[in-house]
């Protein structure tokens, strides 16, 4: 079974060393960092973490090929592939159209974009001249690496069916943001019928169970940690995502006019309930093993935590190691 973090790419480059060197000394399998606009860039951390880092493997989650064009896409990963030793793995998607429309770059067609993309890319790290996949990107015959690469994982980030289809059928892993941890199922179903296309088997494809934690002895901390982050973002959830926690959309307005008009934090996380806060888990060791067990009871093979992590980073990485370590002693005897 694997476990890996997530940080978004909103934090100081001391904070990433600090934290990476703690997952690697913990065992943890996997650090993905997020690559969205407008903070830091997420290969240019990974190649820093690449000299710091002795096991864990090195993730973007995610970049999009219409901020970077593919051939530099394929181009950073057999780089951070060579600096890594081999231990990069490529997470790519279709983008937001909220951050596109910041830098007036039009949302066309995200799957078809997507598909022809990774297409684009695997056939670049294999060697390979690409091919015509599609209308969007055209290449000489000059369009090719000039260096060698190795096997590189590509996952595809996302949460709608069709583009959890899409990694089945074209990509080595999905990362899915679980919201809540439950809809695991639903990607699982998604990403069964791209493998069926594609004639491969789950057991040789890395579903990724990516979640939002918040981990700390104190669960009225951890707690409040996760209720911030559900304050922020909450009023931007889909009704569909909602409705698996029993919560409506219309319960986030006080709480957006609390945080963003009155700029009053301790007033907008009051009005945060305990169904908003299982859009992700919250809670001690105990409590996390107690959320995550009928998942890996089913077959969840790879838990993956993201932000807000906890607290206190670092306290939250040693709990979250004692919830990796239990599931791995307990799946191995």
């Amino acid at each position: 079974m694997k476990f890996s973090i997530r940080l978004n790419n909103d934090l100081s480059i001391n904070e990433y060393r600090n934290i990476a060197v703690q997952a690697d000394s913990l065992g943890f399998d996997q650090l993905w960092i997020s690559n969205d606009l407008f903070f830091r860039s997420a290969p240019v951390i990974l190649s820093d973490l690449a000299n710091r880092t002795k096991n864990i493997r090195l993730g973007t989650c995610i970049l999009n090929p219409y901020t970077t064009h593919p051939a530099e896409i394929a181009m950073f990963a057999g780089t951070l592939s060579e600096v890594t030793n081999s231990r990069f793995d490529l997470g790519i998607s279709c983008g937001a159209s909220e951050f596109l429309n910041w830098v007036g770059i039009p949302h066309k067609k995200p799957k078809s974009h997507l598909e022809e993309s990774v297409k684009i890319i695997r056939s670049l790290l294999l060697g390979e001249k690409p091919g015509n996949y599609g209308s969007f990107f055209k290449f000489t015959s000059e369009a090719y690496m000039r260096f060698q690469n190795d096997n590189i994982p590509i996952y595809i980030g996302g949460v709608g069916p069709n583009i959890q289809s899409l990694a089945g059928e074209i990509a080595d892993g999905l990362l899915p943001l679980l919201l809540p941890p439950e809809t695991y199922f639903n990607a699982k179903e998604n990403v069964s019928r791209g493998l069926e296309l594609s004639q491969k088997r789950l057991s040789n494809f890395d579903l990724v169970g990516s979640i939002w934690v918040s981990a700390s002895s104190d669960v009225e901390q951890a707690k409040e940690a996760l209720g911030e982050k559900i304050a922020y973002f909450g009023n931007a959830m889909p009704q569909e995502i909602l409705d698996r926690i029993a919560v409506n959309r219309k319960e986030f307005e006080p709480i957006s006019e609390a945080l963003i008009s009155k700029q009053d934090k301790k007033l907008a996380l009051s009005m945060v309930t305990e169904n908003m806060l299982k859009v992700g888990i919250a809670g001690d060791k105990s409590e996390i093993i107690k959320r995550l067990n009928p998942l890996v009871e089913s077959g969840v093979d790879h838990v993956s935590f993201g932000p807000p992590l906890g607290p206190d980073p670092e306290k939250s990485l040693d709990i979250l190691a004692k919830v990796k370590d239990y599931f791995s002693k307990n799946l191995t005897t």
